[in-house]
Order: C-alpha cells, then sequence, then structure tokens
C-alpha cells in the first residue's frame, strides 16, 4: 500500500525486453520494462495486454497495420491478437497483465523471461 515511484524503479535497471514485476493486482501482475529494436512475433491466446508508455515511443505491430504509441498513451492487445512491438529508441512501458503470461507468448526466443525480476 505504499507508493511506486516508476523513475526510480527505472533507474534501477538497463536490460531491454526482460519485464520487472512491481505491484500485484488481483492476479495480474504490474510491469515495467525498457524494449528498444525488434520484438517477436507472438499472441496471447487466453490473455489481453495492457501498455502505457512512460517514457519515449514504440510502434505496435499488427498483421494487418502499425500503430504508434506515444508517450502518455496506452493500448490494450486483445488475447489471440499476433503483435510485434518495435521501439527505434529506448522505451518505457508500464504492462498490466495476468501473473500467468508468457511475455513471448510461448515463442522460444533468447530474451523470454520465465519468472521476471520483482524490483
Amino acid at each position: 500500500m505504499n507508493p511506486v515511484n516508476l523513475a526510480e524503479k527505472l533507474k534501477s535497471f538497463n536490460d531491454h525486453w526482460s519485464p520487472k514485476h512491481i505491484g500485484d493486482l488481483d492476479g495480474y501482475h504490474v510491469k515495467l520494462a525498457k524494449i528498444e529494436g525488434d520484438f517477436v512475433w507472438h499472441a496471447h491466446e487466453e490473455e489481453d495486454e495492457f501498455f502505457l508508455v512512460v517514457n519515449g515511443r514504440f510502434r505496435m505491430d499488427y498483421r494487418d497495420k502499425q500503430v504508434w504509441i506515444e508517450e502518455g498513451d496506452m493500448v490494450v492487445v486483445p488475447k489471440g491478437v499476433e503483435h510485434k512491438p518495435f521501439a527505434p529508441e529506448e522505451c518505457s512501458i508500464l504492462l498490466i497483465e495476468k501473473a500467468t503470461t508468457d511475455h513471448t507468448g510461448g515463442v522460444d526466443d533468447p530474451r523470454r523471461v520465465e519468472n521476471p525480476e520483482r524490483i
């Protein structure tokens, strides 16, 4: 029940595509991540994903379009929708997703994090 300072948490790590667990909400995890470059095409068959841009901007690629998510913007990717985040420069995001969500949607990738570090 104590406040969490997002700027302080973001200063505590530098790795990209490795979400950090910062809170819990009714079976959901609240996470912070820094992203840069391309991620993998993936979908979450049973989970929606919430993205909020804290710093920077990124592009969410879908099979039929690309959408820029600017600083202060949020987007929800519905379950089952294939997507691929891309950030031309470092971008910091806040994620809210079910605790069981695999951030690569089960795609085998060296950046896959099965148990996000709690910071």
